[in-house]
């Protein structure tokens, strides 16, 4: 059986009191149960994490990804700036796919950057939590 790790980053724990009007009003725990439906519908592992430390997430990383057979990772802010983090997601050589709630384009011109997102195979921006439901179809496939 294939095993997704779905990672987390900064500030995510706070889903559905954070900027509502921005990421909505369901919580971490409503994204987690929706991303377990679909895991089982595709009969995938997933295992999870949130971190809102850029080295609690790579520690994480490297030690949970080479029992892995993807990531799908919500790098949050650590997407405009972390080179730690995109250096570690490019180094584990597994297939990343990027997702944002939000869209990050049609925001704040420094979040319209994604230094992370040259590490994944693709990324998926916008859709809300179906941007993580994608992004493990696709993996599932590969």
């Amino acid at each position: 059986m294939k095993r997704f790790l779905v990672v987390n980053g900064p500030n995510l724990n706070l889903l559905g009191k954070r900027e509502p009007h921005i990421y909505g009003t369901r919580s971490l725990a409503d994204l987690m149960d929706a991303i377990r439906v679909k895991a089982e519908e595709l009969k995938v592992q997933v295992d999870f994490f949130q971190g809102n430390d850029e080295g609690e997430i790579i520690d994480f990383l490297q030690k949970e990804a080479p029992a892995s057979a993807g990531i799908i990772i919500n790098p949050a802010a650590l997407a405009h700036y972390s080179l730690a983090l995109f250096d570690c997601l490019q180094a584990l050589a597994l297939p990343v796919v990027e997702v944002h709630i939000s869209n990050i384009h049609a925001r704040e011109e420094f979040r319209s950057k994604s230094v992370t997102a040259r590490a994944a195979r693709g990324v998926i921006t916008g859709l809300g939590f179906t941007g993580y439901l994608l992004a493990m179809e696709y993996l599932t496939e590969q």
